[in-house]
């Protein structure tokens, strides 16, 4: 008797009913945080590096912990308008959000260089004024007043200035100004923001992108810095004098 046929047969309806089986392990996804935060590196590096090139996609990657769970928090809740990052947490656990921002703050990656646009050597000068001794006759506090000494951020929740793109510092000022991003009372960026002119807004934002990144470019420990009160604009200092 000739069984080859019949083996054939078997053969092919064993395969027809394993291939499905296989196909279906194959498409069951990890649930891995690196997974579940694939929205979020596909446009902030695979560990928060930013995208310097883009001029646009910020660095995560070591920044504090409660700066990155409160800036998720304000996308959702509407205090910053960008509608991918709108769309990508508007379902997350306050619990989630901290989980993910824990994962961003202890990333370790080298910083890279992004585009600046051609500015004169005095305007570079203005962006580091602002930046480092603020302007006291527009009640304009230094930006290290509140980021730190190195601009490299305090713990635990301000963030680092230096490694940002140019085109990501402007618009955040923009931002402010416009009052699509903001921050729950008292909003200090936007009162600081409101204060600065356009072309205050080119120099510190050009200064801060050419700057050098400290060696040592964590975040200050908590209570290093005390920033100007009264939302940092100066008034309580002058009230003091």
């Amino acid at each position: 008797m000739n069984l080859r046929f019949p083996l054939s047969l078997l053969g092919l309806l064993w395969l027809a009913s394993a291939v499905p089986s296989r196909a279906a392990e194959a498409s069951v996804v990890p649930d891995t945080l690196k997974q579940r935060i694939a929205s979020c590196t596909a446009c902030h590096g695979e560990h928060g590096e930013g995208t310097p090139e883009s001029g646009f996609f910020p660095r995560l990657a070591g920044k504090p912990a409660g700066y990155l769970a409160r800036q998720i928090s304000n996308f959702q809740v509407g205090l910053r308008k960008y509608a991918p990052m709108e769309y990508t947490v508007r379902g997350l656990s306050p619990a989630y959000m901290h989980e993910i921002a824990g994962y961003f703050a202890a990333q370790q990656v080298p910083y890279a260089r992004s585009p600046v646009p051609a500015v004169s050597t005095a305007t570079l000068q203005r962006g580091e004024a602002l930046a480092t001794a603020g302007d006291p006759a527009r009640k304009l506090p230094a930006c290290a007043a509140c980021h730190g000494a190195q601009l490299t951020g305090v713990e635990p929740d301000i963030p680092g200035l230096v490694g940002l793109p140019y085109d990501y510092i402007s618009a955040q000022l923009g931002s402010w100004r416009t009052h699509t991003r903001a921050m729950v009372a008292p909003d200090c960026m936007a009162t600081i923001a409101a204060r600065l002119s356009e072309a205050d807004i080119t120099a510190v934002s050009a200064w801060l992108a050419t700057r050098e990144v400290p060696v040592d470019a964590h975040a200050q420990p908590p209570g290093t810095v005390t920033p100007p009160i009264a939302c940092g604009v100066l008034e309580a200092k002058e009230a003091a004098r």
